[in-house]
């Protein structure tokens, strides 16, 4: 007996010389991270509160104490207080979109669990247990389709590797047959798997059949980037510059190693302010700047004043014809 009351008294004694020193602390109001203090209100006088006072505190919907009971107790230790967590998140397992659920689970935050996703899916990033954190599940409860390529069909060319599955971003060699090559003028080439499927499929031609660049188009030019090869069936389309007007076919094909018959880009018609002032004439309803018309567009003029028509009203219409046109003359 005599022992045990040597003992309460040296541990009394320290604790007041670690007062005296400054080593022990009181505990501030606690801050409850989705929580609150039972009848903060009226406790909030107490604070702060000496080493060993505790209090009851509850949490938010979503979390729990870690010991999961409806009621947590919050203690003033030398260290702060304790626990330095008081509520935690809970999660309900009861449901794995692609996948497979057994009976409704319910885990604290930090606890994992292993999932198992229907064939053809996966967690992200080929994941198999779900966790959960302070703000739910991570990754979310959801199998996503495992994206893939498979081994694709080649036509007048060969795979260097064969026999399995791809991912995305993995890549597949091929090489050409004998006398056929790409459309890089290349007899082998590299493929890419991506999230909808292969990216540059391979294209093997005989290389006696490919075609070079599209003939040139006096004032006109195709509408995409130029190769230096081009595999049969190929076809590029041509556009003229501004004010030329494109005649015949808009695109132009490749077969047996020729381009079939380009269009022309015709020339307008410029009606310039001198030639109006040598014919007396202005356009009608415009101003007498320079004017641009297109082959087969009809221009009206009107005699300037002071100046009447040599002949009939219908002589001050003319037509645009490959850059030509013959002007009325007023007197």
């Amino acid at each position: 007996m005599p022992n045990m009351l040597l003992s309460l008294i040296s541990v009394i004694v320290t604790l007041w010389v670690s007062r005296a020193h400054g080593q022990v602390k009181p505990c501030e109001y606690p801050e409850i991270k989705h929580g609150e203090l039972y009848w903060a209100d009226r406790y909030r006088g107490y604070f702060p509160a000496s080493v060993g006072k505790w209090f009851y505190y509850s949490c938010d919907g979503n979390y729990e104490t870690p010991t999961r009971d409806n009621w947590g107790k919050i203690t003033c230790t030398t260290d702060g207080w304790s626990p330095k967590v008081p509520c935690v998140r809970k999660c309900i397992f009861n449901y794995l979109e692609n996948g497979y659920y057994p009976r409704e689970q319910r885990v604290s935050q930090g606890e994992s669990i292993r999932v198992t996703c229907h064939r053809g899916y996966s967690l992200p990033d080929q994941q198999t247990t779900l966790t959960c954190t302070e703000n739910g599940w991570s990754p979310p409860p959801k199998c996503i389709r495992v994206e893939r390529c498979d081994m694709p069909m080649f036509e007048n060319a060969t795979a260097i590797i064969t026999g399995k599955a791809f991912r995305p971003n993995d890549t597949l060699d091929y090489q050409c047959l004998d006398g056929y090559e790409n459309r890089d003028g290349h007899t082998s080439g590299t493929m890419v798997c991506g999230k909808d499927g292969w990216s540059g499929l391979p294209s093997c031609f005989k290389s006696a059949e490919k075609c070079g660049p599209p003939p040139a188009v006096g004032n006109g030019d195709i509408t995409s980037f130029p190769l230096t090869a081009y595999p049969p069936g190929s076809r590029v389309e041509y556009q003229c510059q501004a004010y030329y007007e494109l005649q015949g076919p808009k695109y132009v094909t490749c077969s047996d190693a020729k381009w079939s018959e380009p269009p022309k880009c015709l020339d307008p018609c410029v009606i310039s302010e001198e030639i109006l002032n040598e014919n007396n004439i202005r356009l009608k309803g415009k101003e007498d700047k320079t004017h641009y018309a297109k082959t087969g567009d009809i221009i009206e003029f009107t005699c300037k004043p002071g100046h009447s028509t040599v002949t009939s009203g219908q002589s001050l219409e003319a037509v645009c014809r490959e850059g030509t046109v013959q002007l009325p003359r007023c007197e």
